[in-house]
């Protein structure tokens, strides 16, 4: 098996033109939560920038804050959550047939 540095390096340079396309396609994708009953919601995109919070009136009490403050956090989370599955599928499909599926290479850190 021989190691060509040219097509190896044409492969790594088509790799970061296909990342760059997914970073810019992943700002202009958004998912939005909804949780108590539609009380809360918020919208965020795929690279985990909260873009929008909405509030019913009726959850905005001074006498529950408490349940206020739980109910933007575990929407926060949840639209977390989604937004990082969607960017794992969007990385998925850029890389797909790129990299080779090695069995414990974990390579979250690079954004693939």
């Amino acid at each position: 098996m021989s190691l060509n540095i040219q097509d190896m390096m044409a492969k790594v340079q088509e790799l970061q033109s296909r990342m760059g396309d997914v970073q810019a396609k992943l700002r202009g994708l958004e998912t939005t939560v909804e949780v108590g009953g539609g009380m809360v919601s918020v919208t965020i995109n795929g690279k985990q920038e909260v873009k929008k919070i909405k509030l019913e009136k009726s959850v905005v009490t001074p006498d529950d804050i408490e349940l206020l403050e739980d109910l933007i956090l575990s929407a926060i989370n949840k639209a977390i959550d989604q937004s990082q599955k969607m960017a794992q599928e969007e990385m998925g499909k850029a890389t797909s047939g790129m990299i080779p599926n090695i069995p414990g290479l974990d390579l979250g850190n690079l954004g693939l």
